[in-house]
């Protein structure tokens, strides 16, 4: 699937211009135009704000059929370093923490991380 051609489904199901989700959702028409004709792959936070501006839950962007998607549930492994206790709170931090730096300083401080862990100096 095409997000592009999913989102352009979706909005025109909800019979809703461009200019309309232009307004919901504070991204410019150009954009959106891109974004529908696979021009632009939209970052997570642009597809919540898309699946706002259609009031739709956020799978429905992604999901075909007919109602609500069969779900699996997860179970944690203990095993897993990170899924419970204080590890699952560093790992909290770690995830609210990257999410607010750039894209450049992401990729500087996994290359970094990749060269600690590899042994090497940096």
């Amino acid at each position: 699937m095409i997000i592009g051609d999913r989102l352009r489904e979706l909005r025109e199901q909800k019979n809703m211009s461009q200019g309309d989700i232009e307004e919901r959702t504070g991204l410019i028409r150009c954009y959106i135009s891109r974004v529908e004709n696979g021009h632009t792959v939209p970052a997570i936070e642009t597809l919540e704000k898309f699946a706002r501006a259609f009031d739709v839950p956020m799978y429905q962007l992604f999901y075909e059929g007919d109602g609500a998607p069969p779900l699996k549930p997860i179970k944690a492994n203990p095993a897993l370093w990170g899924s419970t206790g204080k590890d699952a709170q560093l790992v909290e931090q770690f995830r609210r923490s990257l999410s607010k730096i750039g894209e450049k300083d992401r990729t500087l401080l996994l290359h970094m991380a990749r060269k600690l862990a590899n042994g090497k100096a940096a």
